[in-house]
């Protein structure tokens, strides 16, 4: 790996890691689906943008925009419900480590739906991983105000299980549609549920159009999404995917250095070891759990935030 695929990565681990504590900010200022229709949309054009500008092929096939659409709901209609509800309930630094294990649900329904084994070194990171998520939730969920971070934890499962399913989905249509193409149409089609929603459910009129907003907002769609796609699309086109993923551990390292220097979190001895665990779970899982078949390239590895 070279030393400017290596840069690369990093920054990808570094943009998703910033998403929890930028989306901390935005929802304070915006209703919360009116904003993850904004940031949806403006990823979206500017995916599909620089695809034609690439002269990237448009897809044609009727079974191809089927995929399409089941990626949009959900790694974006159901991902951004799930994670931008869970940011009014739970830290960012938690939040985003519990979202990286997103890789274990991942593996657990590709073997499902597509069939693909795990080592038993992936079964074994598959339950520490998921013993990780329970020693980290489990303090608070019997604390006062359980109640409030049992629902935020139920949306960042929720979001990582849609994320998970247009994963797994992708992987029907690789080499039938440009990638590039592909995650910018599931951006627009996957906002149309979410500004539907906010239509009825909120006001969008309620937007404070601040300074602040504008640029958590630009932040999240341009840096957040948009160009790490076209940054770990540019990696995975020369670097092994597996190779890749190994650097997901950054994720929440990053996630949490951002929560205790500008949030105020605190990290108890049992909370180290919950993440601790669910580290180690997704580095056996994204390192050495698949089998050889399970390995197919695809940019949608890692949980997008």
């Amino acid at each position: 790996m070279t030393v400017l695929n290596a840069f690369k990565i990093i920054i990808v681990m570094l943009l998703w890691a910033a998403c929890y504590p930028l989306l901390t900010i935005g929802i304070v200022l915006a209703p919360h689906l009116s904003f993850a229709t904004l940031r949806a949309v403006i990823a979206g054009l500017v995916l599909v943008g620089v695809a034609c500008a690439l002269r990237r092929p448009f897809p044609r096939d009727a079974r191809v925009w089927m995929t399409l659409a089941v990626m949009g709901l959900g790694g974006t209609s159901l991902g951004f419900l799930g994670m931008f509800h869970a940011a009014e309930f739970v830290s960012p630094g938690i939040a985003t480590v519990i979202a990286n294990t997103q890789p274990l649900l991942a593996a657990g329904l590709g073997g499902i739906i597509l069939g693909e084994r795990l080592s038993r070194r992936g079964k074994v990171g598959l339950f520490i991983g998921f013993l990780g998520i329970v020693v980290i939730a489990a303090p608070q969920l019997f604390s006062s105000g359980g109640d409030n971070y049992a629902i935020g934890i139920a949306y960042i499962v929720l979001a990582a299980l849609g994320v998970t399913v247009s994963n797994v989905t992708i992987k029907k249509i690789i080499g039938r549609v440009d990638l590039l193409m592909a995650m910018g149409l599931q951006f627009l089609i996957g906002s149309i549920p979410l500004a539907l929603a906010a239509g009825i459910m909120e006001n969008p009129a309620a937007i404070q159009w601040s300074f602040t907003f504008i640029t958590v907002l630009l932040t999240l769609a341009l840096f957040g999404s948009a160009l790490v796609y076209i940054l770990w699309m540019s990696v995975l086109s020369e670097v092994p995917l597996n190779q890749a993923n190994a650097f997901s551990f950054l994720i929440p390292v990053f996630g949490l250095t951002m929560g205790v220097l500008f949030y105020g979190e605190s990290l108890g001895l049992l909370k180290l070891l919950g993440i601790l665990l669910a580290i180690i779970g997704v580095v056996l899982v994204t390192r050495k759990g698949a089998a050889p078949e399970a390995n197919a390239p695809t940019p949608l590895s890692i949980a997008p935030n």
